[in-house]
């Protein structure tokens, strides 16, 4: 029998997850992009695969741990510092790449080079990953 009690408690659980995920996703998107040299919202209006490419593995390689945070903690708050933490890390990875091995990925981006997106969509998503599978601990 559906007990619309429980529903209501859960889905009130759910909401109030889905809606902080959704903020941090957001805030991480926001500062994401001010780090970047390049900027993604006029080059990808512009029709920039390169740059859209980039920008959706870093959201991807984000909202990974954040779905894994919200599997295994237990309050919100564990879960904000959990957001925080994959955040930073996504942020140092890809300012990592960006000094080591592509010191020239604002030209190339800016020049739509598909495979630099590419390659940045998948390091994000490869640490997005890691991040996710640590935090199972």
């Amino acid at each position: 029998m559906f007990d619309v009690t429980a529903f209501q408690t859960g889905a009130l659980a759910f909401l109030l997850a889905f809606v902080t995920a959704g903020i941090f996703t957001l805030a991480f998107k926001v500062i994401y992009q001010w780090i970047t040299p390049y900027r993604e919202r006029d080059l990808i209006r512009a029709g920039n695969t390169a740059a859209a490419i980039a920008l959706a593995g870093a959201l991807i390689g984000y909202v990974l741990p954040l779905a894994s945070a919200l599997s295994h903690t237990v309050s919100l708050l564990e879960f904000a510092a959990w957001a925080t933490l994959a955040g930073v890390i996504q942020i140092v990875a890809f300012t990592a790449v960006r000094l080591i091995a592509l010191p020239d990925v604002k030209a190339r981006i800016e020049a739509g080079e598909v495979s630099i997106g590419v390659y940045l969509a998948g390091v994000s998503i490869a640490v997005g990953l890691l991040n996710a599978a640590c935090m199972t601990a």
